[in-house]
């Protein structure tokens, strides 16, 4: 948080302004926007594979965020109910300057449906499994907001469509509520929408929690191809939503970076997207951007601040070859994860951490080992230095 200076302070029932930061309920401050002038890498910390956890495998995560108050971190498993319930795990992290000196689980809860039960897995209820992505805790209301992709099959033999969800739980995984999803978000047989497994990666709350930002992981059908080695010119959608109303209220356009590599051979799998995004204030948020490339061991993770003061809302345009007809949100590099020297997997998730005894912030980003013991559950710790 950042320390408040103003000298003078007006209290108005619950509510105190101290000089930019605002006070909603007692030890919960919601900070000013952040300016960003670089990161300092201080240090990971790695996750044993097919760590047990109250008789829970602790793998796939990815998303990320910070109590302040109750010094406690959230961590989503991205676990389509395969090998353990849909769940999400509460954690300590302890940190210095020098790195990072500890994670600790500290509680498992189970996502939970309307109805209350656990979610199925595809074996069970292949219309029903999640595929949960972000998780970010509002300490205004006490409550978690958690993205799933849902799912897009299309075979001789079967189809399923099952939308991607914005959903609303209690801190111990209760349902509470859901966004509603724009149209142009639905699964659809034909194409049209989203792909597969490319939609609700990042979530992030914005405005002092009136508002969230959502960001869809690749370009939907009608806004262009894959990205690709080459520029495609194609964009993909972040989203913002009235967190009261639950209504979508404006989408924009993100153009992302080409594919870092080539894929080895070039006909196989590769990728660029938004695995998370991260509000700063002022319209403006960290990308971050996650390309991998088969044949390679590393993903390349770029981190970039987007400004959307200026971008157009194309919530009723299709974003393929109407390149001239809206502004994109602009973004500048702040870092690429290569120029670290050291082994980066698939990072998906982003929050802030504690200040550090000097005074800056602090980032932590969390590695999704996919369950694969060829991949590390990272936990990345930066420092933030401001202007």
């Amino acid at each position: 948080m950042l320390v408040c200076k103003s000298k003078f302070v007006f209290l108005f029932g619950i509510i105190l302004f101290f000089g930019g930061c605002i006070v909603l309920k007692k030890n919960v401050v919601a900070p000013d926007a952040i300016v960003i002038a670089s990161l300092h890498y201080l240090g990971e910390k790695d996750i044993p594979y097919n760590f047990l956890y109250n008789n829970t495998t602790v793998g796939g995560l990815s998303g990320i965020d910070y109590d302040a108050v109750a010094k406690n971190y959230y961590l989503i498993s991205d676990d389509r109910s395969a090998l353990n319930p849909a769940r999400f795990y509460t954690a300590s992290i302890a940190f210095t300057q020098a790195g990072i000196d500890s994670i600790k689980f500290t509680g498992v809860h189970f996502l939970l449906q309307p109805v209350g039960n656990s979610y199925p897995n595809t074996a069970t209820d292949r219309y029903h499994t999640p595929d949960p992505e972000s998780i970010r805790y509002n300490p205004f209301t006490k409550k978690l907001w958690w993205t799933s992709e849902g799912e897009r099959i299309i075979s001789a033999k079967d189809t399923v469509l099952e939308d991607p969800a914005i959903n609303v739980v209690s801190t111990d995984g209760r349902f509470l509520d859901s966004i509603i999803i724009p149209d142009n978000l639905r699964m659809q047989a034909m194409e049209k929408g989203p792909r597969q497994n490319g939609v609700f990666e990042g979530l992030t709350f914005a405005d002092n929690y009136k508002n969230i930002f959502v960001s869809v992981e690749e370009p939907l059908y009608e806004d262009g191809p894959r990205v690709d080695v080459t520029d495609k010119n194609t964009f993909i959608r972040i989203l913002k939503f009235n967190a009261a109303n639950k209504k979508n209220i404006a989408q924009y356009a993100y153009k992302p970076d080409n594919i870092a590599y080539a894929a080895i051979p070039a006909d196989k799998f590769k990728i660029n997207g938004i695995p998370d995004i991260l509000y700063l204030g002022n319209n403006k948020m960290l990308v971050l951007e996650r390309s991998y490339s088969t044949g390679h061991l590393n993903c390349t993770i770029k981190v970039f601040i987007a400004d959307l003061n200026q971008a157009t809302d194309i919530t009723n345009l299709p974003l393929k070859n109407n390149a001239g007809k809206f502004t994109p949100i602009s973004k500048k590099l702040l870092l690429n994860m290569d120029e670290l020297g050291i082994y980066i997997d698939n990072i998906e998730g982003v929050t802030f951490g504690p200040d550090l005894p000097n005074g800056h912030k602090t980032l932590l980003f969390i590695a999704d080992n996919n369950f694969s013991s060829s991949q590390v559950s990272q936990l990345l710790l930066f420092e933030v230095n401001q202007f």
